[in-house]
Formats: C-alpha cells, sequence, structure tokens
C-alpha cells in the first residue's frame, strides 16, 4: 500500500510504499478516506514530540477518517506504530473509533476532531471552565484557538478576550464569539497594559496558551500585584502550546501574590471523557456550530504540502 512515510527524523515524509497493516486482538484496520496535517504529526516527524516511534520508517499521521471492514464510516485515532493515519490503509484500538454522521464531509471530519476536542477538553475538563467565567485564548488566531473562542461561547462563557499575533486574523474573530482582542506583538509596555485593561476588575478566570514563551511572560507579569490584598479571583491557566517558545521565566512573585494554577492540557482522556467530548463536537460541527477551513492534497504530494503554511486552515491529505 501507499503511505505517507518519514524515513529520517527532521525530513518531509515521502509518498512511497509501506507493509500492509495486520490487526491485532481489539484492533480494527481502517480503510481511510482523509487525514489532516496537524501541528503534532510535524513534531512527531521531526523527533520533538514525546510520541515520536522509537525506530524507522514509520507512517505519519495520529488520526483520520475512514471506514472499516463492514463498511461503517468513522472517525479514529491511536495508530499503533509504526503505521499512521496517512496511508491507504491503517489499524487502531477498536475503542478509538467514533461513528460519523453523513452531514460531514469528509475533509471537515478529518480536519475538525482533533483541534476541536483539544480545545473541548481543555476548557471544559482540565480547565473546568464555569458559566459566565471570562477566558483568556494566548494564541487565538490558529486553528484551535479559533475552535476555542466559539467552544467557550457555547459552554457558557460571560467573556472571551482573543489574543494573536495575526492582527488581520484577530478581526475576524468577533463572529466567533471573541468579545475583545489583544495584540500578541505588541511592545512588551503596550501588551502589558492591555492585558491589564482587558482583565478589568473581573479578571481572568481561564485562561488558554497556545503560545507560551514572551507573551506569557507578560501576562503573568500584568496580573502580578504589587500590594499587600484580598484575592479577588482564582486563574487557572492551561499550558497547551508553544508556537512562541519552549520555556519562560517564571518569577516567585507571580505565583505568591496571585491566585494562580497553572496546568498542562495532558493526554488523552478515559475512553468515557474522550467519548462524551467527542459526541458533543460532532454534534456542534454537524449543526453548523464549529466550523473549519480545509484544503485537500493528494498522498502523492505529501513532502510539498508538508512545507505548506495554511493560516487558519487545515491542510488534509487523501490517500
Amino acid at each position: 500500500m501507499y503511505a505517507a512515510v518519514v524515513h529520517k527524523l527532521g525530513e518531509p515524509p515521502r509518498c512511497g510504499q509501506f507493509p500492509e497493516p495486520v490487526a491485532g486482538d481489539n484492533e480494527v484496520i481502517v480503510h481511510v478516506h482523509a487525514a489532516a496535517i496537524k501541528p503534532v504529526d510535524r513534531q512527531v516527524a521531526s523527533g520533538s514530540h514525546y510520541a515520536t516511534p522509537g525506530q524507522l520508517p514509520f507512517v505519519c499521521g495520529i488520526d483520520g477518517v475512514g471506514h472499516l471492514g463492514d463498511g461503517q464510516r468513522v472517525f479514529f485515532g491511536g495508530c499503533r506504530p509504526p503505521h499512521g493515519a496517512m496511508a491507504q490503509r491503517t489499524v487502531v484500538p477498536k475503542a478509538f473509533t467514533f461513528p460519523l454522521p453523513a452531514t460531514l464531509t469528509d475533509e471537515v471530519a478529518a480536519a475538525l476532531p482533533n483541534p476541536g476536542l483539544s480545545a473541548w477538553l481543555t476548557l471544559k475538563y482540565r480547565a473546568k471552565l464555569a458559566a459566565g467565567e471570562n477566558v483568556l485564548i494566548l494564541g487565538a488566531t490558529g486553528v484551535t484557538g479559533r475552535l476555542a473562542i466559539r467552544i467557550a461561547k457555547l459552554l457558557g462563557a460571560g467573556r472571551v478576550v482573543a489574543a494573536g499575533r495575526n492582527p488581520q486574523a484577530l478581526q475576524s474573530l468577533g463572529p466567533l464569539g471573541a468579545d475583545a482582542t489583544v495584540r500578541l506583538d505588541l511592545p512588551e509596555q503596550e501588551l502589558r497594559e492591555a492585558f491589564v485593561q482587558e482583565a478589568g476588575e473581573s479578571g481572568f478566570q481561564v485562561v488558554i496558551d497556545y503560545v507560551w514563551g514572551r507573551p506569557t511572560e507578560v501576562f503573568l507579569s500584568a496580573i502580578t500585584t504589587r500590594t499587600f490584598a484580598a484575592i479577588g479571583t482564582e486563574t487557572r491557566l492551561v499550558q497547551a502550546g508553544e508556537s512562541a517558545g519552549p520555556t519562560i521565566s517564571l518569577p516567585a512573585a507571580v505565583l505568591r501574590s496571585t491566585a494562580l494554577t497553572i496546568l498542562g492540557a495532558a493526554g488523552i482522556p478515559g475512553r468515557d471523557v474522550l467519548a462524551d467530548a467527542m459526541q458533543q463536537v460532532i454534534g456542534y460541527a454537524a449543526n453548523g456550530e464549529l466550523q473549519i477551513d480545509t484544503v485537500s492534497v493528494p498522498l502523492s504530494d505529501i513532502a510539498t504540502a508538508w512545507e505548506r503554511t495554511q493560516s487558519g486552515r487545515r491542510v488534509v491529505v487523501i490517500p
């Protein structure tokens, strides 16, 4: 069969022959229709992700859309290495297959669940967003950030502030539910003042951070108090990405002067939690409440597509 094969870490995958998968206990073969290229896929292929397979070669892609042997169309994840989603066929645990409504195209069904699930789980299960709470999304102009804005509103957020480095993209976030925007490319003092202004007296109860690095340092500086004062609100910051840098400097004063909890987005939750989140995300996608822009490419063009940058869109590979 043909697949997007990584032969050397750090190099784009190439379309080539790869051995057919064989299902083991509690596994199924999926005949793949489509698989989206995501940041995590690029990280795995580069060797920088903790889930990078230990042996080469391997096939790219952690999830996608396809059909099972009985014809049922499903979204799938958890491909068993060295197999991956960007192939004509792959092998996954039966528990990680989820039926799809006919109203979703293969392209949307392949592209939306991964970032949609990420945003849903981060907001609902990690941050434990409650109705009426204020949310700040650092890195709101990316695919997952845009979905996080909409999902925060669907979950009942009171006010959502979207922060990003793309001024043009920021202007498009109002219809998704952003009540205000902040440009992360502002000079440091202006950025700090913008965070203070948007936080207001009620503050942010939830911060979803897809950027880390300098923007996060400036935000933490903005919420650090300089006087002894009663705590007004708790801030739960969930670290979910590092597009602006892998590390930050964290002064002790930040933690001692604010009611701040820093959480990681963590890995795959239990099957029940994952199934519930999938049902919610797919349901909202099916009725048009959650949307995503895609561009399709054939598997044979994987090497070129791998280097393509599509701001706010997902590139979907068709085997």
